[in-house]
Parts: structure tokens; C-alpha cells; sequence
């Protein structure tokens, strides 16, 4: 029976990068290790989100949250019939969010708040076929990434015009999984953790109590102390089966323990008592169809549910919960597959607070998204 490609399961992916729970941007998906053969891809795309809303006082907060664009790289090597080995170059954590200032149009509750997160990953796995159709995979993942953090506003009231630099460090964690498949009818199952990477920054922690005025900014630490942060442990289970010739369904459930990312600078927690961030934990559920129409091109459609959690959320992750589409198509020339794809998420509706009091109400929150996978097989 002539069926869809398994590559159409990984067609979401390509414009999928956008908000969901705490400040993740990719869902650390290991495909390329399914792939036949050996395998070179490279992906790349951009996001535009709008999050806005409205302060205590009534004053319209700006569009908060900054577009931004990611890039990836993968390459699976088939060394035996059984035995496979893959690299892959990812950026699945990050933040851009920015409160305008008054004079730019935003609040005084948070204007000038801006909470910046980059990271990349580097994953080397490793996957053992058995006779069975069950497999086995793991390895290890590098994590590189850097912050800045800056309070300002109102809502913040003596610490408002502190900033955290937390600079450039780099964490080890591990990857392994398990998988099921049945070729005949493009069916997999398969399960992988992601276990947390720790990170030691060091930190610089700045007061500016008059924030552009005069008056100098001051180290509130005569020297720089090392901030421990764990990007979060993750589940996820991955699924596709052909239900029909040329028609494949597939789909995805995704857990993160968002609840033990702590960010908890040394003078910041002993001036008031926590941490910058609190986030909660998200289970992100995907499902979606795909379709071969000719024998170059193909098309899927996937929807993507997040629920929402509590509405009192941080300043610097306004958002809780999502629901998304994304369609995308493929078009393959013998070893070249070239994916498309656009997705739009409406976010959920949330409290940004200080002292666990609602300062701004973040209503109507949305992004757009496109992206494009180049995959070569040889």
C-alpha cells in the first residue's frame, strides 16, 4: 500500500518555534534521528508576537514582547543497518520581552521591565534498532546561554532600576528515549526524556534608583555572585500513523517541569524574599493530518492546545496558555525535501503582578510565525 512519507510528521515543526510554557521556543523534537538513511538539515524562520494590555491605572502597557528569529541544524549518520548517530544544533529556550516607557508610548507601571534569554543546545544521540521494531536512543546535550533581567516601574517600588546580568555559562544533561515502529504503515511511537541541564552564571546585580536620570548606577555587591539555574526536565511523547493511502495523522503530548526553573540572584532574593521568575508546569498537546497529493508535493495541518494556568503571572512570561494552528507543505526533488510552514497562536489572556497583585492586564496576546526546513538525504 502506497502511503504519506514519514516526513510529514515533522511538518508543524517548521513554524512551531513560537511561545509556549515558561520561555520555551522549541519542543527539543528529536525527528531527524528517524530519518532513512543519512541526513543533513537545516531550519530557520522568524515569529512576531503582540502582547499588550492595559495597567491598574488604566494606561495602555505597548506591545511588550519583541519578534525574534531562530536557526537549527541537524545531521543523522547511518553507520549500520542497526546502529545510528545524530548531531543536532537547536535554540529551544529564549525571551525578549520589553516594556515601553512612557515616552515610547507605554506604562509607568512597567515601562522599561525587559527580561532577555538566549541559549543554544548541542545534542549528540545515538539509536540502536532491535529485530523487533523497538529501538533505543540517548546521548547528551550541551546548553550555552546568557541573560539580562531589568526592573522598572512603579509596580516594583524599591528595587524598580535593578538589573541582573547573569553571563554566558555552559551546562551538561542527557538525553534517552525509547520507540516503536511499523514501517508498512509509517506508524511510530516513541518516548524520550530530557533530563534538567544545571547552569552556575555569574552574575552582576546593579541598582539605578533614578533609572535614565543622573545618578549613576551602583553594584549592590562588591563582587559578582554565581547564580544556579536548571533549564527544566521534559517528557515527550511523539506518535504518527498512516490511516489511509497517502494520509498520515500524528501527534505529540509534551511535559515540562517549568516549576523548578528558579532564577534567584543572591542580593535580589534578600531584598525581598524570592526569586525573579515563578513559573508552573505545561503539558502542550499536538495533533494533526498529513497528505501526499503528488509525488513531490505534501501538506499537513496541525493543531497545537496548551492549558492555561494560574491568570497572576510574571511580568517577564505575561502569558498563560495557547491554542494554535500550523500548516505547512513539503516538496521533495529525489535527496532535496524543502518544508514550509506558518502557524498562528492565540495566547491566553494573564496578570502580570508584583507581590502577588494583579499591575497589568494582558488581553487579546497572539503571534505569527513561518519557517522552512531544507533536509538532504544521501
Amino acid at each position: 500500500m502506497k502511503i504519506a512519507s514519514s516526513g510529514i510528521a515533522i511538518l508543524m515543526l517548521s513554524a512551531s518555534q513560537l511561545f509556549a510554557g515558561g520561555i520555551e521556543r522549541a519542543p527539543q523534537s528529536l525527528n531527524a534521528l528517524f530519518e532513512d538513511g543519512n541526513y543533513i538539515e537545516l531550519s530557520f524562520g522568524g515569529v512576531n508576537p503582540t502582547v499588550e494590555g492595559t495597567d491598574f491605572l488604566g494606561s495602555a502597557t505597548g506591545d511588550v514582547a519583541q519578534g525574534y528569529g531562530f536557526t537549527g541544524l541537524s545531521y543523522k549518520q547511518q553507520f549500520t543497518e542497526a546502529f545510528s548517530g545524530a548531531i543536532i544544533v537547536e535554540q529551544p529556550f529564549g525571551a525578549d520581552i520589553l516594556y515601553p516607557t512612557v515616552e515610547n508610548g507605554g506604562s509607568s507601571v512597567f515601562g522599561g521591565t525587559l527580561a532577555q534569554v538566549d541559549s543554544t543546545t548541542f545534542t549528540a544521540l545515538g539509536r540502536y534498532k532491535m529485530p523487533n521494531n523497538f529501538s533505543v536512543h540517548g546521548g547528551i546535550r550541551g546548553s550555552r546561554a546568557d541573560a539580562t533581567v531589568s526592573l522598572n516601574g512603579l509596580a516594583y517600588g524599591s528595587v524598580s532600576g535593578y538589573t541582573a546580568d547573569l553571563e554566558s555559562d555552559t551546562g551538561i544533561g542527557w538525553v534517552a528515549g525509547a520507540a516503536w515502529e511499523k514501517p508498512e504503515i509509517a506508524a511510530r511511537i516513541s518516548l524520550t526524556y530530557n533530563s534538567k541541564i544545571e547552569h552556575n552564571f555569574r552574575t552582576t546585580e546593579t541598582l539605578d534608583p533614578d533609572g535614565s536620570g543622573p545618578i549613576a548606577a551602583q553594584a549592590l555587591s562588591a563582587d559578582a555572585s554565581t547564580t544556579t539555574v536548571d533549564t527544566p526536565e521534559s517528557w515527550n511523547l511523539e506518535f504518527q500513523t498512516g490511516v489511509a493511502e497517502d494520509t498520515l495523522v500524528f501527534g505529540s503530548v509534551r511535559w515540562v517541569n517549568w516549576s523548578d526553573f528558579r532564577v534567584d540572584p543572591a542580593v535580589f532574593t534578600a531584598l525581598t524574599g524570592s526569586g525573579l521568575v515563578d513559573l508552573e508546569d505545561t503539558t502542550t498537546y499536538t495533533i494533526g493530518v498529513g497528505r501526499r497529493f503528488t509525488e513531490k508535493w505534501s501538506g499537513s495541518a496541525a493543531f497545537s492546545y496548551e492549558k492555561a494556568g494560574d491568570k497572576l503571572v510574571s511580568p517577564l512570561a505575561p502569558t498563560t496558555g495557547r491554542k494554535g494552528i500550523t500548516l505547512a507543505a513539503i516538496y521533495t526533488e529525489g535527496p532535496i525535501k524543502v518544508t514550509t510552514g506558518v502557524s498562528y497562536i492565540k495566547l491566553g489572556d494573564a496578570n502580570a503582578q508584583t507581590a502577588d497583585t494583579a499591575r497589568a492586564y494582558m488581553e487579546d496576546s497572539d503571534a505569527w510565525g513561518a519557517g522552512m526546513r531544507i533536509g538532504y538525504s544521501f
